[in-house]
């Protein structure tokens, strides 16, 4: 009778599968000298659990920011990896292989450009950023401004868990453009 693996046990399985694809992309990015920052639910997860580790959301998918110029670079870099380049409805993104799905995916942004055309700010660029323990992760201001620009439900969430363990507050309402500073503001007024 073969063994049967629990729900506790794929959850941690598919926690390292994330961290060992987040050391891989950015492994092979800074050796192939490509300037980037990790953005995303990965650099939330960054700055939270630099304050309270259970506090931390797992996310499944990583969120890269680079330069528009150095796209074939990182391309050459990533395919050198194991990841396959793609792109659909716009947006750039590596698979973690031929048989991988695009939960799991490498998802590019660029530095200057709107995700979107109505988007209040364009993505910071990767100089706004800070050494992590093992990747470069944007800045906190910059994080912030890029959940509240782009404010899907888990970028409220993700917004959220940083008010949560104080890293953002009421403080920084003043420092946002006023549409952000708004969408910040909703969210401390109505956390739940």
């Amino acid at each position: 009778m073969g063994t049967s693996i629990s729900g506790w046990e794929r959850v941690a399985m598919a926690i390292e599968e994330v961290r060992e694809r987040l050391a891989r992309c950015t492994g092979a990015l800074e050796a192939a000298g490509v300037a980037y920052a990790v953005a995303g639910g990965n650099a939330v997860a960054e700055w939270v659990g630099r304050v309270e580790k259970t506090a931390v959301r797992f996310t499944q998918d990583v969120d890269i920011v680079i330069r528009r110029s150095d796209l074939d670079s990182a391309i050459q870099a990533l395919h050198r990896a194991g990841f396959q380049y793609g792109e659909s409805f716009g947006t750039a993104f590596f698979l973690d292989g031929p048989q991988a799905g695009p939960r799991g995916a490498v998802h590019l942004v660029f530095s200057g450009e709107r995700v979107k055309a109505s988007d209040v700010l364009p993505v910071p660029d990767v100089k706004e950023s800070e050494a992590a323990e093992s990747f470069r992760v944007v800045t906190l201001e910059c994080l912030v401004q890029m959940k509240l620009t782009a404010f899907r439900r888990k970028d409220q969430v993700h917004l959220l868990d940083l008010l949560s363990v104080k890293l953002i507050d009421a403080s920084w309402l003043a420092r946002l453009p006023a549409p952000l500073a708004a969408r910040l503001q909703e969210l401390i007024d109505n956390p739940e």
